[in-house]
């Protein structure tokens, strides 16, 4: 085996990248893994005022088996092919190759990073499973100004989104500790990466 996982997750908006690419260490993004606009097997939001669009914050609306193929590649190889996903078109654009150069450690990291733990537990390729969390207000603002400034989606979708999100935050959180996840904070998720990356230098 070529490198273990640290499983990142928590809500959209919870600083998972950023966390992830300040650690130095090669960042498989689960995201990248959505299912395109127009694929059959989206879900559907049912009621409210958003109902009818796709639920882009449903695990239907990702390939979990695909993500785990390519965290088992990285483990086991070392290198992987990976979507590359552009979230204003929903769809997928392109891919690349992830390499991790040496790593014995990446990070892999998205909103539905949870839904693998169990499975990554149980192969023996885990190294640590992380949840980050904050209050749901600041999460909602961090995600909210990110969201805008990408034009992730309309403005009235985003806030709409953002105000669900906030109201499920905490049950997020403990659907992720159920699956294995510890949960901590921005300070505590750096401080347990920075440990990991220990003596390890890329080339």
């Amino acid at each position: 085996m070529h490198a273990q996982v640290v499983v990142l997750a928590g809500p959209s908006g919870s600083g998972k990248s950023r966390l992830a690419e300040h650690a130095g260490l090669p960042v498989l993004r689960l995201d990248d893994f959505y299912k395109s606009a127009g694929d059959p097997g989206l879900p559907f939001i049912a009621e409210g005022p958003n109902a009818g669009i796709v639920d882009w914050d449903h695990p239907d609306s990702w390939w979990r088996e695909q993500a785990l193929d390519a965290v088992r590649a990285l483990c086991r190889e070392g290198r992987a092919v990976v979507p590359v996903y552009d979230i204003a078109q929903d769809g997928r654009c392109g891919e690349q190759v992830l390499d991790l150069a040496g790593a014995p450690v990446f990070v892999a990291e998205g909103i539905f990073a949870q839904e693998i733990v169990p499975t990554v537990r149980a192969e023996g390729l885990m190294a640590a499973a992380l949840c980050l969390r904050q209050h749901p207000v600041v999460t909602f603002w961090r995600r909210l100004t990110r969201d805008l400034r990408e034009h992730r989606k309309p403005p009235l979708v985003l806030v709409r989104r953002g105000l669900a999100l906030l109201r499920d935050q905490r049950r997020v959180v403990a659907h992720a500790v159920a699956l294995g996840c510890e949960p901590v904070g921005n300070e505590e998720g750096r401080r347990r990466l920075r440990a990991l990356v220990g003596s390890w230098t890329p080339t």
